[in-house]
């Protein structure tokens, strides 16, 4: 898939959007990805985690393991391609944790995936955690890289699509200023049960 056909299936999915957003980094921008509006059609997903599977396909994977929510899926599609397990990690106390019974084996060569990358946080504290356990990460695969090339994890990295997205401290986002209201379309906030 090209770059331009990528975009095309954001734009066709209501998923590339515009206004004053405040992302999970904390930074906010005027235009969000919502992957969920295209990895809701399976085909899309399929297509797009194949990416992934041409990067990374070629080595030895265990496992994919993504932060949770937006990844999730990404992590389940891209697993499934590769015939390997698939895991999320959740937060928990401000922390990543591993829940539901999920374990790493030390050893274990672990693929992380995202849905979007701004500033890579979510994704590096995955890393941390799968290497805490013990495992090898082989590298990272986003739908979306917004960072503008400014993220490194220390291993590959290979999204699906690169886009450029202004990003703003809050105290200097020129839409707060003219006060448009602030929509937080992430996960960060979402509340987890024990």
């Amino acid at each position: 898939m090209t770059q331009e056909q990528i975009l095309r299936i954001f734009e066709q999915t209501g998923a590339l959007q515009q206004g004053h957003f405040g992302l999970t980094s904390g930074l906010h921008s005027d235009r969000y990805f919502q992957c969920a509006l295209v990895l809701q059609y399976p085909p899309h997903a399929e297509r797009l985690c194949a990416l992934g599977k041409d990067h990374f396909g070629s080595q030895a994977i265990d496992a994919v393991i993504a932060p949770a929510v937006g990844g999730i899926i990404v992590a389940y599609e891209l697993a499934r391609q590769l015939n390997v397990r698939s895991l999320f990690a959740e937060r928990k106390d401000g922390r990543m944790l591993l829940r539901r019974g999920f374990r790493i084996q030390p050893g274990e060569r672990i693929l992380v995936t995202e849905d979007v990358v701004t500033t890579g946080g979510s994704v590096q504290e995955v890393i941390e955690l799968v290497r805490n356990m013990g495992g090898d990460v082989m590298g990272v695969f986003a739908i979306v890289d917004r960072s503008g090339g400014q993220v490194n994890f220390g291993v590959p990295f290979k999204p699906a699509v690169r886009l450029e997205a202004r990003t703003f401290e809050p105290e200097a986002c020129p839409m707060c200023r003219s006060g448009v209201p602030l929509d937080k379309p992430g996960s960060r906030d979402m509340k987890s049960k024990s």
